[in-house]
């Protein structure tokens, strides 16, 4: 199901707003690890809203990601001092790791490491 523009309106404004969230402490949610909110997706009723990170290094994404989890409320507390005016509903948060880096990168090895010869000259196509 697509979005609709509303809804993709919403998703970068709550990503905007989450971003300033985390900036004002970041080694408060996240401690020493490097995080990056990379995407949201918002409910059709604008009530709930999946946010995605990543995290590096990699080692730290699950620590990261129960730091998350326990500090959700809080979280939600700070989005909506920033968004209660323009909103009817403060959205619910679900937090995600992103792991489009690290399948990339899953790629990358796997491509680099095959063995292709090289092209017959003496065969024609």
């Amino acid at each position: 199901m697509e979005e609709s523009k509303r809804q993709q309106k919403y998703a970068r404004q709550i990503l905007k707003d989450l971003g300033e969230v985390f900036q004002k402490n970041p080694n408060h949610y996240f401690g020493s690890s490097l995080v990056t909110l990379t995407g949201t997706e918002v409910s059709p009723d604008l009530g709930f809203v999946k946010c995605y990170f990543s995290v590096l290094p990699e080692k730290n994404a699950e620590e990261v990601m129960l730091s998350l989890n326990e500090k959700k409320s809080e979280v939600r507390k700070h989005l909506g001092n920033i968004i209660g005016k323009r909103v009817r509903i403060v959205p619910a948060l679900a937090f995600f790791m992103d792991n489009t880096e690290v399948s990339a990168s899953e790629m990358n090895k796997l491509i680099d490491s095959l063995v292709i010869p090289p092209a017959d000259d003496t065969e024609e196509d």
